[in-house]
């Protein structure tokens, strides 16, 4: 969105949950700056700071898991990308535009439009009546890879001692632990993501991924499923603000 010319401030929790830490703009919350794909996302302490952010260029991004910037500012567009697999608060009336990412929502009665999330023929597909594919709890096939490639949080404490992101492991190599147990890759590959050093994870938890290609570079730039996403959160901006499908450009 940014590269499109799209003015772009992001909230997010205190302590963000991210996977793919090294091209998700959430870091900036843990580092203070990251640049993703040459886009620079900055921590913002404050309404005011964040808008200076703007102006130079750069993605603020905001500590407000209640979003309660919206009391002091009116964005034209609103996107819902928690991601929690359903709607934990958004409602359609807060702002012009308010698209949600993946199940959980309703087109039409809590969100103006959805962006589809599941893998196959209609990712990144705008519904405008409706709701998102049910999520099937099944991560997606990586060289025909789907839970094999997902690393799990042997019991719930703290994650400690991760590798750093792109490195190469091998079947049976711990790559963090939780607590003194270790997190453990089942296939050969490279560390594409795992949570942030620190975080407080539940047994059984999703908490990081193996990629089977071996590609470092892939853990650097944005995926194909991210782009496909973004894509469609922008056509629908782009639509709504030629006022094809509400009656009023925005």
């Amino acid at each position: 969105l940014r590269q499109a010319g799209l003015s772009v401030v992001m909230t997010d929790i205190a302590e963000p949950r991210a996977l793919r830490r090294a091209v998700s703009f959430a870091t900036a919350i843990y580092e203070g700056s990251v640049t993703v794909e040459g886009v620079e996302a900055r921590r913002a302490a404050s309404a005011e700071e964040a808008w200076a952010l703007l102006r130079r260029g750069c993605i603020p991004v905001l500590v407000d898991p209640e979003c309660r910037i919206l009391q002091e500012q009116h964005p034209e567009v609103l996107v819902d990308a928690i991601l929690a697999k359903r709607n934990i608060g958004t409602r359609i009336d807060w702002a012009p535009l308010v698209i949600g990412i993946g199940p959980g929502f309703t087109a039409g009665a809590d969100v103006h439009a959805v962006v589809e999330t599941q893998r196959g023929h209609h990712l990144g597909r705008i519904i405008y009546e409706g709701s998102a594919a049910a999520n099937t709890g099944i991560p997606g096939a990586v060289l025909g890879y789907t839970r094999e490639r997902v690393l799990w949080a042997p019991a719930a404490g703290t994650l400690r001692g991760g590798l750093p992101i792109g490195s190469r492991v091998e079947a049976g190599q711990a790559v963090a632990e939780v607590d003194g147990q270790p997190v453990t890759a089942t296939l050969s590959g490279v560390l594409r993501g795992l949570m942030h050093d620190g975080l407080r994870v539940e047994a059984g938890e999703k908490i990081g991924d193996v990629d089977p290609r071996g590609v470092r570079e892939y853990c650097f730039t944005i995926g194909d499923k991210a782009r496909a996403i973004g894509g469609g959160v922008l056509e629908a901006i782009l639509h709504a603000r030629a006022g094809h499908w509400w009656g009023q450009a925005l």
